[in-house]
């Protein structure tokens, strides 16, 4: 880099030499495109990027998940914030390899850019609910929301953005005072603590009043509507009673539920309730007051839909 100064090349190549920081970035390795609907899944290879105490540059490459989705509206990519996950739902892939390490918010921006050099397209909506949980990497994920952000960025409103925790009451909480325009999503997918504990041991340290708690303050402050989500599983989750309860917990608050039939992944042993029993749960919702949609499907072909995000490299035959 001849535009720089000799003296500020010297002690980029000593800070590289003495292993301070690292020149890296992420790149697209392989891509599944589900032929129905036009959904890619990127296999992300990360670079070189770590923390402080974390692997060394020397190690295997590791790699993520991230989805590339075309709307009516324009591109959305669903980022992954972590490499793996250590929340545990029992219903999810991307916890069945266990947590390695979260990733920096440089590599979680390099998603963004490595799907747009690979497409062709401009991704205008970011949607962090790949794999990890976003609010137990909580600074990088500022950070990254930041760098979407800032006009010498990419100059993406804070309103084109939401981030989906499992229900992190602190992170919620902080959340609604950094980032009051953007958009909170929460996992609830049952509503009694025994319930929800069986299948989201989150709900052990922060249960389910203290979850609706904060929920309710963080539209308070940001007076922004907060989604649920909900995903439905085949005779755990779906009964009238189950429907019930989302009435009466939900009642009054300024929300949306999205319904989605739960994405088969096989070493879980839970199967989705059907769609057309989640437009009825809808139809229900709707008439009590409470608005409520069923998520449109995209990228069930290549588990590359809600809940499939996993830490496994595809292998071409």
């Amino acid at each position: 880099m001849t535009d720089l100064s000799k003296d500020m090349r010297r002690k980029f190549n000593n800070g590289l030499e003495k292993g301070d920081y690292s020149i890296g970035g992420c790149m697209v390795a392989e891509v599944q495109e589900d032929a129905s609907d036009g959904t890619k899944k990127f296999l992300m290879k990360m670079d070189c990027q770590y923390e402080e105490g974390q692997k060394s540059a020397d190690s295997d490459p590791e790699y993520v998940e991230s989805v590339f989705m075309s709307y009516e509206y324009g591109n959305t990519l669903c980022v992954s914030s972590q490499i793996g996950c250590r929340m545990g739902c029992r219903f999810c892939a991307s916890a069945l390899g266990g947590f390695v390490r979260n990733l920096t918010a440089g590599e979680m921006l390099g998603q963004v850019l490595a799907a747009e050099k690979y497409t062709g397209e401009e991704i205008n909506r970011i949607v962090v609910m790949g794999m990890g949980e976003p609010f137990d990497n909580y600074e990088n994920l500022a950070g990254f929301l930041k760098l979407l952000h800032d006009e010498n960025g990419r100059n993406l409103s804070y309103r084109n953005m939401t981030v989906s925790t499992c229900g992190i009451v602190p992170g919620i909480r902080k959340f609604a005072e950094d980032f009051p325009q953007s958009n909170l999503a929460i996992s609830l997918h049952r509503l009694t603590d025994k319930g929800r504990s069986e299948i989201m041991p989150i709900n052990r340290k922060y249960p389910l009043t203290e979850l609706l708690t904060a929920a309710r303050e963080y539209t308070e402050i940001t007076h922004r509507r907060i989604t649920f989500e909900y995903a439905l599983i085949r005779g755990e989750n779906d009964s009238c009673e189950d429907v019930k309860l989302m009435i009466s917990k939900l009642s009054g608050m300024l929300c949306h539920v999205n319904l989605i039939p739960l994405n088969r992944v096989s070493e879980t042993g839970f199967d989705g309730s059907s769609r057309k029993k989640a437009e009825e749960i809808a139809e229900t919702l709707n008439k009590c007051g409470i608005a409520a949609t069923v998520r449109r499907e995209l990228g069930g072909e290549i588990d590359g839909a809600c809940g499939q995000l996993r830490l496994k490299k595809i292998h071409r035959a």
